[in-house]
C-alpha cells in the first residue's frame, strides 16, 4: 500500500492515542530508569537489575502477552521474553531493546541524578533514558496504539537483553542454544537513533567490537624511583608505549594488519556537525583521515577504555612493577571480530619494550553487521518514518556503535529483515554524563512503528 492510498484516518488515530499516552509513556519511563540496571555486579547490586526485569515482564503481562519468561542466559543475566499472538496467518515480528545500561559515570557532574527523569529544556533526562529504556517504551506505545485502533495485526515477539552494554554476549549464546524463540519474519532493533532530531533514520551498519584487557609485569614489586630509577623497567611506561602503538600520527587506528582505509558511500556527516555532536573544545583538531563518515561508521576505532595504575593523589615516588589497561577495538562490517582480536593481541605482544611480561585476555565480542536495505520491510519502514515525520523521507545511516545481536539474528534467520531504529540521536549523549530523550522523537517513532507494524501486515497480505 502506498502512502497515498492509506487512509488519513488511519494515521491520525494512530497518532492521537500514542499523543494522549505520552504522560503514562513519562511515568514509566521515569520508574524504569529509576532501577540503577547496571549489569555489573562490581559497580551495582544485581538486584537492580533483576527488579528493572521483573518491570518488564509486568508491563507484557498487563498488555497480554502470553509466555512471558524470564530467560537466563549463559553470562549470568537475564533477559525479558514475551509472546503476542495476532490473527491467523499473520507473519511475526520480533522488538528488541534491553533494559541494562551504562553506568553513570562522573555523578557531580550530572546537572540532575542520573537515575532520576528528569525534564529540562523540552528533554527528559537520565541513565538509559534513550539507551535503550526509551526503545522499551517505544515498543510499548506503539502496541498500545494499534491495540486502540483496530488491534495489532502482526504476532509480536518481544525481548528486552539484560547485559547489552556489557557485550558479554549471553542472549546471543542463549539464542543459539534456542534458535526457535526468537524466530521471525521481521526484527525491529529500537535501539539506534535518528542522524538528527527531526530527520528519520534507519541504521544500515554496525561495528562490531572487541574488549581486551592488557597486563603488563616487569618487577616484583615497586622500588623507589630515586634509588632504581632510570635502569629498572617501568611497567607503567611499557604500558604507554604499547598504547601509543595502536594510533598514527594522525590519530588514525593502526593495529597490524587490520585495514583502515575503507569509505563510506551514502549520508554525509560535516566536519563542523560533527564537531558540534561531540563538543569538540575550540582549536583541538579531529582524529584520522578520511570523512567523517568513513571514520565513524566504515572503519576501525580503538580506545582505550580505562587504565590501572596509580592515581596522582597518593602517588608515591615508584617504578611501578604492573600496569593494566582496557581496550575496544571497533571493527566496521567485513572483518570477522574473532580474527580483530587475533591481530590486535599480536599488535601489542609486539609492541611490548623490554622484554616486558604481557598478558592479554578477551572480556566481550560482537561481530559487525549489515542490513539488506532492499527488502520489503524497508520499503514498509521507509512509508510509516515519512508519514510520521510529516513527509520527510527516510535517510540511511551507519552506526559506529555495536548491538552484538544483531549479526547472531542475521545468521539464525537469515530470511528475516532487520531494521534499526531507535532514540539515540546526538542530542541525546547516550554513554555521557546528562543523557537525555526527546518526548518529541519519542511520540513520533511510536507512531512510526505502529504504521510499519500495520503497513507490513498488509504488504504481506499481498
Amino acid at each position: 500500500m502506498t502512502q497515498g492510498s492509506r487512509p488519513s484516518s488511519v494515521r491520525s488515530g494512530l497518532e492521537a492515542t500514542v499523543t494522549s499516552l505520552m504522560p503514562r509513556a513519562r511515568a514509566e519511563l521515569a520508574e524504569l530508569v529509576a532501577f540503577k540496571s547496571v549489569a555489573d555486579p562490581a559497580q551495582f547490586p544485581p538486584e537492580e537489575c533483576a527488579a528493572a526485569a521483573e518491570w518488564v515482564a509486568d508491563a507484557l503481562r498487563a498488555e497480554g502477552f502470553t509466555d512471558v519468561a524470564l530467560l537466563d542466559t549463559p553470562d549470568g543475566s537475564r533477559s525479558v521474553y514475551g509472546f503476542l499472538p495476532g490473527p491467523a496467518g499473520a507473519p511475526t515480528v520480533l522488538l528488541y531493546a534491553h533494559y541494562d545500561v551504562q553506568p553513570p559515570l562522573d555523578e557531580a557532574a550530572w546537572l540532575s541524578p542520573p537515575f532520576t527523569l528528569t525534564e529540562r529544556d523540552g528533554r527528559w533526562y537520565g541513565r538509559g533514558a534513550a539507551d535503550c529504556k526509551g526503545g522499551l517504551i517505544m515498543h510499548l506505545l506503539a502496541l498500545r496504539a494499534l491495540k486502540a485502533n483496530g488491534g495489532v495485526p502482526v504476532n509480536v515477539k518481544v525481548i528486552a537483553e539484560g547485559s547489552e552494554e556489557m557485550g558479554t554476549g549471553g542472549l546471543e549464546r542463549y539464542a543459539e542454544q534456542h534458535p526457535e524463540l526468537l524466530a521471525a519474519d521481521s526484527i525491529v532493533i529500537g535501539d539506534s537513533g535518528n542522524f538528527r532530531v527531526g530527520l528519520p533514520t534507519v541504521t544500515a551498519t554496525l561495528r562490531g567490537m572487541t574488549m581486551v584487557t592488557v597486563r603488563v609485569d616487569t618487577l616484583e614489586g615497586n622500588l623507589h624511583s630515586g634509588q632504581f630509577g632510570g635502569a629498572a623497567p617501568d611497567a607503567l611506561a611499557a604500558l604507554i608505549r604499547m598504547l601509543d602503538s595502536l594510533r598514527a600520527e594522525d590519530g588514525s587506528t593502526t593495529v597490524d594488519g587490520l585495514a583502515a582505509d575503507a569509505s563510506w558511500e551514502g549520508l554525509r556527516y560535516s566536519e563542523e556537525d560533527f564537531r558540534a555532536d561531540a563538543k569538540v573544545l575550540d582549536g583541538v583538531e579531529l582524529i584520522g583521515s578520511g570523512t567523517v563518515a568513513d571514520r565513524i561508521w566504515a572503519r576501525p576505532a580503538v580506545t582505550v577504555l580505562g587504565i590501572d595504575c596509580p592515581p596522582v593523589v597518593g602517588a608515591t615516588p615508584s617504578v611501578q612493577a604492573s600496569a593494566q589497561a582496557l581496550i575496544s577495538l571497533r571493527i566496521p562490517p567485513g572483518v570477522d571480530a574473532a580474527e580483530a582480536t587475533k591481530l590486535l593481541t599480536a599488535h601489542l605482544e609486539s609492541r611490548a619494550p623490554w622484554g616486558a611480561r604481557v598478558r592479554i585476555e578477551q572480556v566481550g565480542e560482537g561481530q559487525p553487521f549489515r542490513a539488506d536495505t532492499t527488502s520489503p520491510a524497508y520499503a514498509a519502514m521507509a512509508e510509516a518514518l515519512r508519514e510520521a515525520y510529516d513527509g520527510t523521507e527516510m535517510k540511511t545511516a551507519g552506526m559506529g556503535g555495536s548491538i552484538p545481536l544483531c549479526n547472531t539474528l542475521a545468521s539464525l534467520y537469515p530470511e528475516a529483515e532487520i531494521l534499526l531504529i531507535g532514540l539515540s540521536e546526538p542530542e541525546a549523549q547516550i554513554h555521557a554524563v546528562n543523557e537525555s530523550v526527546s518526548p518529541e522523537e519519542l511520540r513520533r517513532l511510536s507512531v512510526a512503528e505502529a504504521l510499519f507494524l500495520r503497513g507490513y501486515a498488509e504488504a504481506r497480505r499481498g
